[in-house]
């Protein structure tokens, strides 16, 4: 605890002459250290009656409780402004935690010639230490905070820190008190109102039930000192005597005695009072009413030998100081009208100044200041002229008391039938010297001791009994605590409501934000953080147990239906018995898709991974559909190690072989709230690969090559640069797009071209024959390209001649529109189908964008080259809805194109932008890709479009369908 006092005086002799106030701790130890020398057996032996003074103080720079001491000893002891003690304390200290200090202090003064130690008690209550805790408390908010808050100053303690702190305070302060109750004979309890103060009441149940808890450490801690046996055993000297020190602040008008000069007879014409004055009669009511109070408390009992302290039965024990008209003004001003007051000093003061008792300057202060806040009125009889009693000094009514002290007489205090005698013991100065010391050690110096020393281990003992205070002091943490208790169930309820058995992560911060919102409308009060903490566990561990739902989405944008779970590693089977289980992901959403080339059409499980989305389901169709028939293979990555890395991410085991129409079982890479166990799988970390294949070239009409399982190629060239630079170490871990790094390819394809047949496979009138279209909508559109070719008899024209009649100038009608005067070798006519698949396998043309076909019979009239020519979106509604609200979206899955057999190039570029900006294009590991002529070919797109940062999901009902679409340019016709 941080000791300081004002001047200091080192005792005289060995227990200290009256030079001025001082820290207590200084007090012992000077006395301690001057009793070990020559000469203090003498001075030691004088009988000191000690005298206490504890409480708060009105907000005013002087000390009430410093000028009462001044007032009872008639001197100035305590200095009028004292020095900040914490300014000379050093630079460390000052950077020091506010909630492990101590704003309590202690002061001692000693006045030998009265045998009186006079201990002040300076805490939080009083003005200075409150300003200066407050200004510890925004210091250390500064430096926590720091000079660039965003607030521009500092951000208040939370509420609950806040109250902490000045709770411990107040702890704190408590064990000032109890070393007060412990060591001194009479207590004074001084408050600046005149209405008693009700806490005091809880404060005074607080000690003596803290006393009762410690009372066996301090029985410890004095039983080696020069103390008498009841001391020892009830570790004080005596149950002090407490009294009651009231200030009027101008509550209560008083008026003053007649003071020197005056007539004492001006005051006879006004009506005559009664016996006791107004203040007398206030000090009896606050004596009954502090009286039954305690009583009714048990804090006073019959027996006083068993109470925290005692008052007396038949003496007074309240005072009430009446303060003059000019209370509270600022002291330099008194100290100016002091000033003035003495340099005119009265011929009556000349002569009644020899008579003056005490310090001349504290004599001529008091004369001229009547508004000191603890002052003596002069009286020398007990009555006044007029017959009322004329109220006691202060002196007076403290000395009553003292004088039962230094003649030994002690308080008998105890009443009822059958008093029992209290004990009382005169210490001489050494001994309580002795036993103070160790008692200060104890309860006020000793919390930083070692805690194996035994005063460290007495030390421990009292600071963990001090929760004993929490019950009777902190009422609003107690209030509060019960309220939010309270609350508690009510959130859990409001957690609970309308829950699933399992839920995600957004459905559990959902329900806890309502829970939180039931929770804020009942708890109030400092524990209110607390129990917001604690039902935010509560709901975590009530989702966490059995409750929480795999976060994992699956590429169509739905949950996995399981609880969390983990993954099946390499060759392990799934155990939905374990826990957690081991399971691959499953969203129960199923849908139904065609095959590569659209004329076999199967169910399929909502997949959670690239590769089961575009690979392996159009793979196992392969086998019983498209196997035998004609592709164009893109270069995928060709390992040069055993084992090949990911460009981004680690490689994860591969799923076991031979499960592939397990589509459900591999990971999606989404940019969820996924939990690190359910990431056992990556993309493309299977081995159901298709086996490799040479790379196909940029051009080259008639390059064809054989279906990748087989393994030959009917005519195969050098690879092209591009593909020649791909990284044949690090591979894609996704899909190519335009933000990927250039030189990597993935490890498998999600595009697929295939070769149905030659062009007269296609019939114009009938359309395609496959499963799944709906009526009407099967007929691609055709698309005349005009191709420049001589006729014979343009051939034979000399340039030089002029033309024959009927014959046009050849190079003039190249321009000129199809079909009017042209011949039908002229034009070479392909056809175009964009076609759309819904989830339940429902299949239709578009010819136009958000276009369905529908054709009636012979054939589409309309031209592909509108289509050709504009962006056609990704997603449409689908043409027949169903039942529900919720609307079903066809996707864009395949584009069908005849090639006729003409001297004529068709190049085919697809790009895929699945969203809105900044989402990537998309397009296949070969970008540009010549169709061979005399050809129906079909580009299938992927089902799904992943990046490296999750997946592009399909687009809600809110969001515009045209962000997400096929860019134009994805066919040209090039004449040879």
């Amino acid at each position: 605890m941080p000791l300081s006092a004002g001047p200091l005086g080192m005792p005289a002799g060995a227990m200290g002459g009256a030079v001025g106030p001082m820290s207590l701790r200084e007090l012992l130890l000077a006395a301690t250290a001057a009793a070990e020398g020559s000469g203090a057996a003498a001075a030691g032996d004088e009988e000191v009656c000690v005298v206490g003074i504890f409480g708060k103080t009105a907000l005013q720079l002087c000390s009430e409780k410093a000028a009462l001491v001044s007032t009872v000893c008639d001197r100035q002891v305590f200095p009028l402004f004292e020095d900040d003690p914490e300014l000379a304390d050093d630079a460390p200290e000052q950077e020091c935690d506010p909630s492990t200090k101590d704003y309590n202090q202690l002061q001692a003064y000693y006045s030998q010639e009265n045998r009186v130690l006079y201990l002040v008690l300076t805490s939080i209550c009083d003005t200075p230490q409150l300003l200066r805790a407050c200004g510890d408390l925004a210091a250390a908010e500064n430096r926590q905070n720091g000079p660039g808050h965003p607030s521009g100053g500092p951000s208040p303690l939370p509420h609950a820190e806040a109250h902490e702190f000045w709770k411990h305070q107040e702890k704190l302060h408590c064990l000032s008190l109890l070393y007060l109750f412990s060591v001194c004979h009479i207590l004074l309890l001084v408050h600046p109102t005149c209405s008693f103060d009700i806490t005091y009441d809880r404060v005074f149940r607080a000690l003596d039930g803290l006393r009762q808890k410690v009372l066996p450490s301090l029985k410890a801690a004095i039983k080696d000192c020069p103390v008498g046996k009841e001391w020892k055993l009830n570790c004080r000297p005596c149950p002090p005597r407490l009294l009651f020190l009231f200030q009027l602040n101008g509550a209560l008008k008083v008026d003053p005695l007649p003071g020197r000069g005056q007539d004492p007879c001006s005051h006879l014409e006004k009506p005559p009072p009664k016996k006791h004055s107004p203040k007398r009669r206030l000090q009896h009511a606050l004596e009954d009413q502090i009286y039954r109070i305690f009583r009714k408390s048990r804090v006073l009992t019959n027996q006083s030998i068993n109470c925290l302290f005692t008052v007396p039965a038949n003496q007074a024990f309240v005072y009430i100081v009446a303060g003059g008209a000019q209370d509270g003004n600022d002291p330099v001003a008194m100290l100016l009208d002091q000033l003035r007051s003495n340099c005119t000093m009265r011929e009556t003061d000349s002569l009644l100044a020899p008579t003056l008792s005490g310090s001349r300057r504290y004599q001529m202060m008091r004369h001229g200041r009547q508004q000191l806040s603890f002052h003596a009125e002069s009286s020398s009889s007990s009555s006044s002229s007029s017959g009322q009693l004329v109220d006691c000094t202060l002196k007076e009514f403290l000395w009553q008391h003292v004088e039962l002290v230094l003649s030994k007489k002690g308080f008998d205090d105890s009443v009822g039938r059958n008093p029992q005698p209290s004990h009382f013991e005169l210490p001489t100065y050494q001994k309580w010297v002795a036993a103070a010391l160790k008692l200060y050690e104890v309860t006020i110096e000793g919390k930083d001791d070692d805690p194996t020393s035994l005063t460290g281990e007495l030390s421990s003992k009292i600071m963990s009994s001090i929760k004993v205070l929490e019950g009777y002091l902190d009422i609003d943490t107690k209030f509060s605590e019960n309220r939010c208790q309270k609350a508690l169930p009510m959130a859990h309820s409001a957690y609970q409501s309308n829950l699933p058995h399992n839920y995600t992560m957004t459905v559990h911060k959902n329900q806890l934000a309502q829970a939180l919102r039931v929770y804020s409308q009942h708890a109030r009060g400092p524990a209110f953080h607390k129990y917001a903490m604690q039902l935010n566990e509560d709901c975590y561990k009530f989702w966490s147990n059995g409750h929480q739902l795999c976060e994992e989405r699956s590429l169509t944008d739905q949950h996995c239906v399981h609880k969390f779970h983990l993954l099946p590693k390499a060759g392990e089977k799934p155990e939905a018995d374990r826990n957690p289980p081991v399971l691959y992901h499953n969203s129960r959403a199923r849908s139904t898709g065609a095959c590569n080339c659209g004329r076999k059409q199967a169910p399929r499980d909502d997949p959670f991974d690239i590769k089961a989305a575009n690979y392996d389901f159009y793979q196992l169709l392969e086998e019983k559909c498209c196997g035998k028939l004609e592709h164009i293979n893109f270069p995928v990555f060709q390992p040069s190690t055993p084992d090949p890395a990911p460009a981004r991410d680690e490689s994860s085991p591969a799923p076991p072989e031979g499960e592939i129409e397990k589509l459900k079982e591999k990971e999606p890479q989404t940019q969820g709230e996924s939990t690190g166990l359910s990431l056992a799988l990556s993309l493309g970390q299977s081995t159901g690969s298709l086996g490799t294949y040479p790379p196909d070239t940029q051009g080259g009409g008639d390059n064809t090559e054989s279906h990748g399982q087989s393994g030959d190629s009917k005519s195969e060239k050098r690879p092209s640069l591009v593909d020649r630079q791909a990284s044949t170490v690090e591979y894609l871990p996704g899909m190519l797009h335009s933000n990927c790094p250039k030189g990597l390819l993935p490890k498998f394809s999600s595009w697929s071209l295939v070769k149905l047949g030659p062009a007269k496979a296609y019939n114009f009138h009938t359309g395609l024959d496959q499963q799944g279209f709906i009526p009407g909508t099967n007929y691609l559109m055709p698309w005349d390209i005009v191709i420049r070719t001589r006729t014979e008899d343009e051939g034979d024209l000399d340039t030089n001649s002029w033309p024959a009649p009927n014959k046009a100038v050849p190079g003039k009608r190249s321009a000129v529109v199809m079909g009017r005067g042209r011949r039908r070798d002229d034009i070479a006519r392909a056809f175009v189908g964009f076609e759309y698949e819904d989830a339940r396998g429902r299949r239709f043309m578009c010819s136009g964008p958000d276009k369905v076909m529908k054709v009636m019979g012979g054939g589409p009239k309309e031209s592909a080259i509108k289509a050709l020519n504009s962006d056609m979106p990704l997603y449409i509604l689908s043409s027949t809805q169903g039942r529900g609200l919720k609307p079903h979206y066809a996707q864009f899955m395949r584009l069908f194109v005849v090639v006729p057999d003409a001297p004529l190039q068709i190049t085919l570029t697809p790009q895929v932008q699945p969203g809105p900006p900044p989402c990537p294009v998309f397009y296949p590991e070969k970008q540009e890709i010549t169709l061979p002529s005399d050809g129906l070919w079909v580009l299938r797109f992927p089902y799904a479009y992943v990046t490296e940062r999750g997946p592009c999901f399909p687009p809600k009902e809110s969001q515009q369908l045209m962000s997400y679409k096929v860019l134009r340019g994805i066919l040209k016709a090039i004449t040879q």
